[in-house]
């Protein structure tokens, strides 16, 4: 399948969907932060220095969201009508699990925001806790489901 992305010289162009139809569309991705369980304490008692960690990180993922063809050059701007952001402390992990979902009407997708959305996110969980701990990993940031446009529904399998 050739790259959209590119035209006939193989110079990168922001792809015409003028001829596309107005679909609802819809994209979920997640992510997460690695940390230790003591600064996952901080986030779960509130006690990080700069403030409530998932909140301030919430808003950062939805401004982002807002924000992804100012930051991915071959991006169309889109008129997003939904971005929510789930940010859940995880024990296990241990660490901060986060998922995105970013809706809208268009002619193209929101894969990007919604990827957006969550490595935002995950980047302000770990500037509000870096100086606590600099060894935090942001992993497996990833699209699981989009819908809508001319290619369907896409489920990410699940993984064990």
């Amino acid at each position: 399948m050739p790259l959209s992305h590119f035209d006939a010289e193989g110079q990168a162009h922001m792809v015409d969907v003028s001829d596309k139809p107005v679909t609802d569309r819809i994209a979920v991705a997640e992510g997460a932060v690695r940390m230790t369980a003591a600064t996952l304490a901080h986030v779960t008692a509130g006690t990080a220095k700069k403030g409530d960690v998932l909140g301030v990180a919430r808003l950062a993922g939805i401004m982002a969201a807002k924000k992804t063809a100012d930051l991915i050059p071959l991006c169309h701007p889109l008129p997003i009508t939904k971005v929510a952001l789930e940010l859940v402390a995880d024990p296990a992990l241990p660490g901060v699990r986060i998922a995105a979902t970013v809706k809208t009407s268009g002619q193209t997708g929101v894969e990007m925001e919604a990827l957006t959305a969550v490595t935002v996110a995950a980047l302000t969980v770990y500037d509000m806790l870096k100086a606590v701990e600099k060894g935090m990993e942001i992993v497996d940031i990833r699209l699981v489901m989009k819908d809508g446009g001319k290619s369907g529904r896409f489920t990410r399998e699940a993984t064990a």
